[in-house]
């Protein structure tokens, strides 16, 4: 959908897609071939390396399992019940890391899980879950709001989302232009069935990721119902590109919780802004796949 958005708008502009006025390249370079077999220059270790000597920090590994909170609510609402605890040395330079515990079926001790909030959208998505898993997470999973294209129930409900629509720019730069990310399918299998003990349903679907929210148009809107987007989101797209290029396990849920703000109320998670329920998905999830780093 990049590449054809792209071109539509550089014929409305009255270019011809290739070049502009005086024969200079009008290609983006978002939509330029990309070296995906080349090693990156700037590495996630040394930018992290540099974060612990400028602060002082210790080389400590974060949990096995951590959570994107992208609207900040969980860190907010487990901060207040006193259930978190900093992550001294977290070597980000844009965000801090919580440690809570989760109890997951079939394991004797509480597990600590990670949690990072309001890192939203797909490029500060993918810059963490890369600090992540070089920081020792095994799994990430990102639990972002999301709003309705197709409507799977009533709001709030949460979608397990098997393919993203890349409507964005980071997971170009990951893997080659396609219309679809996936979740992993070895993944996909595991977790077949591992919500069954949750006290609601989880759905498994599809959604839209894209960068600018603000653009939601009607028409877009309907491209997406075509293409059976089910909701939208910011970030599955380029963090499941960033999975199977990195050879990383993430899973991505879609919070489904508005219908953008069209029709009145809207925007409400449930008790907490949903945290508990935020909270048993993702032991449900670390249960069924039991990353141990």
């Amino acid at each position: 959908m990049v590449a054809f958005a792209a071109t539509a708008s550089m014929a409305e502009a009255g270019g011809d897609g290739e070049t502009g006025e005086g024969g200079e390249d009008c290609v983006p370079p978002l939509l330029m071939a990309k070296a995906y077999t080349e090693p990156s220059v700037f590495v996630v270790e040394n930018l992290m390396r540099e974060a612990r000597r400028q602060r002082g920090l210790r080389d400590r590994l974060v949990p096995d399992v951590c959570l994107l909170d992208p609207d900040g609510d969980v860190v907010r609402h487990l901060r207040a019940r006193g259930a978190l605890i900093r992550h001294e040395d977290w070597a980000c330079y844009h965000t801090e890391l919580w440690l809570a515990e989760i109890a997951v079926a079939g394991e004797s001790e509480p597990r600590p899980v990670g949690i990072v909030a309001c890192a939203v959208g797909a490029p500060f998505a993918a810059l963490v879950a890369e600090e992540l898993a070089a920081a020792g997470a095994s799994l990430v999973v990102s639990v972002t709001s999301a709003g309705t294209i197709a409507a799977l129930g009533a709001p709030p409900y949460f979608v397990l989302i098997e393919r993203a629509w890349r409507d964005e720019g980071t997971s170009l730069h990951y893997l080659p232009p396609s219309p679809w990310s996936w979740l992993s399918a070895p993944l996909a299998a595991g977790l077949i069935g591992a919500f069954d003990g949750l006290d609601e349903p989880v759905y498994r679907g599809v959604s839209w990721s894209t960068d600018a929210p603000l653009r939601e148009t009607q028409s877009s809107i309907e491209a997406a119902q075509r293409a059976g987007v089910h909701a939208v989101e910011m970030e599955a797209a380029a963090l499941y590109a960033y999975g199977q290029a990195r050879q990383r396990d993430v899973v991505c849920v879609a919070h489904v919780t508005n219908s953008m703000a069209a029709d009145g109320p809207d925007f409400d998670k449930g008790e907490a802004d949903g945290t508990d329920r935020i909270l048993a998905l993702v032991a449900a999830i670390t249960g069924r796949l039991r990353p141990q780093g």
